[in-house]
């Protein structure tokens, strides 16, 4: 079960991140688009399906920060994308372990 939702969460970040990258404009935008749904997948399928010692919320600022400071420091656009990674990662933790306790995955 961690597994899909793992999955569900992934498409769902990846996706909304590429809409909010639309009005961008930028060389090889579609390129750029693919690499960022890519990272936020990862973000959304991780978290779920990582284990740490510490509350759900930090699990996904630590897995989101991870996940996008490569693309940031090549980017050096640090605050959008750590500030989106970060804070998708806060509410896919909190949502997974919501989902998780109710549903005892």
């Amino acid at each position: 079960m961690k597994i899909k939702l793992g999955l569900l969460f992934g498409l769902v970040f990846g996706l909304l991140d590429v809409l909010l990258m639309i009005p961008l404009n930028m060389p090889d935008k579609a390129v750029a688009m693919t690499g960022a749904f890519f990272g936020r997948f990862a973000i959304g399928f991780l978290i779920p399906n990582t284990s740490l010692p510490t509350p759900s919320w930090f699990r996904g600022l630590v897995v989101g920060l991870l996940i996008s400071l490569p693309d940031a420091i090549i980017t050096k656009a640090y605050a959008p994308i750590l500030g989106i990674g970060m804070v998708g990662g806060i509410l896919i933790g909190v949502i997974s372990n919501e989902l998780e306790r109710r549903w005892r995955v």
